[in-house]
C-alpha cells in the first residue's frame, strides 16, 4: 500500500490576497473553485504545485470552524494535511481499531474522503482519501478536490515543482509524530536535525518543537524550486523573504530546496 501526500489546506482571513501572493511569488495558477465549501462558511481556490496542491481558504461567515481555527493560531497559517491511497479500507479500519474519531467521512463514486479530528491526532488535521476513477494511482491523476482531471491546464513548474516536506509544530513532537506513526502505518525516523519524521511515498512529514510563539499546528513546508531566485526576488519586493531560501506567506514557513 502506499501513502502520497496530495494536498495542504491553509486558512486565511482574506482570500484573494493570498491568491494573488502564491501566483506572484511562486507562480502558481488556480485550477479550481469549490462552491461546496460555502457550506462551511468558506470560500476556497485550488493552485496545482506540481502534482500536488495548495488550498487556499478564507471565511464568509461569521462564527465558523475556520474563524476559529484563525483566533486560536493568531492568524493565518496551515490547515489540513491531506493524503492520497491506493486502498482506503485496511487504513478505515485501523483508525477504528485506535478510536479515531471522523469529521467528515464521504464515500462518493470516484472520491472517498476520510478527516480524522485533530483531537485525536495532534499537530494538525489529517485527512487520508482515495480517488477512485479512471487513471487514479497515477502520481498526476485526477483529483476531485481540485475538479478532477483537468487541474493540469492550470500547472505551472517555472518556479516551484513539488511539495517535500510538511512541518508540524507540536508541544511534544515526539508524541505526535508517534501517534501519526500508528495512524498511517509508517515508522518514524530522523531528519539531520533528529526531527521525528515519517517518510511518506513523494515527501516527508517532520514532527518539530514550537518556537515562534503560535499554538499547534501545521507550519511550514519544503518546496521543490526550478528557480529559487525568481522566488526569492518576488518575495523580497513583497516583503516576504526572510532568510537565503525561506519566505513566509499565509502565515506559513516555506522553505525553498
Amino acid at each position: 500500500m502506499w501513502l502520497r501526500l496530495r494536498q495542504i489546506a491553509l486558512m486565511a482571513p482574506e482570500l484573494q490576497p493570498v491568491v494573488d501572493e502564491f501566483r506572484d511569488v511562486l507562480g502558481l495558477e488556480v485550477c479550481f473553485v469549490d462552491p461546496g465549501v460555502g457550506h462551511f462558511g468558506l470560500e476556497n481556490a485550488l493552485l496545482p504545485l506540481g502534482n500536488q496542491f495548495i488550498e487556499l481558504l478564507a471565511p464568509i461567515e461569521e462564527n465558523t470552524a475556520g474563524g476559529r481555527y484563525l483566533q486560536r493560531r493568531n492568524g493565518a497559517g496551515g490547515y489540513m494535511v491531506i493524503t492520497q491511497c491506493d486502498d482506503q479500507a485496511p487504513r478505515r479500519e485501523r483508525i477504528g481499531q485506535l478510536g479515531i474519531r471522523l469529521v467528515t467521512d464521504h464515500q462518493g463514486n470516484e472520491f472517498v474522503n476520510m478527516q480524522l479530528h485533530p483531537k485525536d491526532t495532534g499537530g494538525s488535521f489529517l485527512e487520508i482519501d482515495e480517488q477512485t476513477s479512471a487513471g487514479a494511482h497515477a502520481p498526476d491523476g485526477p483529483w476531485t478536490p481540485a475538479g478532477g482531471a483537468g487541474w493540469k491546464t492550470a500547472q505551472r513548474l517555472h518556479r516551484v515543482t513539488g511539495i517535500r516536506a510538511a512541518e508540524m509544530q507540536a508541544d511534544d513532537p515526539e508524541a505526535v509524530a508517534a501517534r501519526w506513526s500508528s495512524i498511517v502505518d509508517v515508522a518514524v525516523s530522523r531528519d539531520d536535525a533528529g526531527n521525528p519524521c515519517l517518510a511518506l511515498d513523494n515527501a516527508t512529514l517532520r514532527f518539530v518543537p514550537c518556537t515562534d510563539g503560535r499554538p499547534e499546528g501545521l507550519a511550514g513546508l519544503d518546496l521543490e524550486a526550478s528557480d529559487l531566485q525568481a522566488v526569492l526576488a518576488a518575495a523580497k519586493a513583497r516583503g516576504c523573504a526572510t532568510g537565503d531560501a525561506e519566505i513566509m506567506l499565509c502565515g506559513m514557513r516555506l522553505r525553498l530546496v
